[in-house]
């Protein structure tokens, strides 16, 4: 994993956002809602007090459009931070290498700050639902190998039932990713998007956070229901003493 370290400092402010699902026409609705205006109601809400680096957790794009894709390098030409990516299943992988190579926009999986070391997982495979395969797997082994200073997970899907219409899109091979974890416990917590849905739970010692979207929600239910709810986004704050503080913030439509 490509490596970027952050400044001595006691503590790194990230924040995160996902599930964008801009469109090729910025005023085009998804869900009812016009997607480019919400992720531009955050970032000027965010422009107040910027944070050390952005992290956006997939499904950027709802049609995976080139033009949705540039519009969201026009939206984040704004941003004076470093901005980190994942797919989602939403998302055009190879279009999103292609084009986010610019800043504020960095490719790096490992982030080193305040004594942790963040981990942006690639959960993504040929369905909707998440994938972790064996060289991923590997992959993510050899880097907790080489660190034993407390570790944070970041994916777009979610690895563990939540109990709404999403979890038949969910992490398909989770029992190995899951039998892997239990080797690291300087791993602390996975963070994902997908759900559209803020909750805080722990499995198995690993804590589960999921990221509210900053399009729509989904409803908890057994069939799939979105409700326009504002804009919606996780602010973390990683501290030099192993703690971690996070709020769910949002923008009230």
């Amino acid at each position: 994993m490509l490596a970027y370290h952050f400044p001595e400092q006691d503590q790194l402010r990230l924040v995160q956002l996902t599930d964008c699902h801009l469109l090729a026409e910025p005023d085009a609705l998804y869900q009812g809602v016009q997607p480019y205006q919400q992720l531009a109601a955050v970032l000027q809400q965010l422009a107040g007090e910027w944070p050390d680096a952005l992290l956006l957790t997939g499904d950027l794009s709802q049609d995976h459009s080139l033009a949705s894709y540039q519009h969201l390098q026009a939206l984040m030409q704004q941003v004076p931070v470093p901005v980190f990516w994942l797919p989602g299943n939403h998302d055009d992988s190879q279009q999103l290498s292609e084009l986010l190579t610019q800043a504020p926009f960095l490719p790096h999986k490992c982030l080193y700050a305040a004594g942790w070391q963040l981990l942006l997982l690639d959960s993504t495979g040929p369905t909707p639902a998440g994938y972790f395969p064996a060289e991923r797997r590997a992959e993510l082994a050899a880097q907790l190998d080489k660190h034993n200073q407390p570790g944070w997970l970041f994916a777009h899907h979610h690895p563990w039932p939540i109990g709404s219409s999403i979890d038949r899109h969910g992490w398909q091979d989770a029992e190995p990713f899951w039998q892997l974890l239990q080797q690291y416990p300087q791993v602390r917590g996975l963070a994902h998007g997908h759900c559209h849905h803020a909750y805080r739970h722990r499995q198995q010692g690993i804590e589960l956070v999921g990221c509210p979207a900053t399009s729509v929600q989904f409803q908890q239910t057994t069939e799939w229901q979105t409700d326009a709810q504002g804009p919606q986004w996780c602010d973390w704050s990683f501290h030099h003493d192993g703690s971690v503080q996070l709020d769910f913030k949002r923008i009230m439509p």
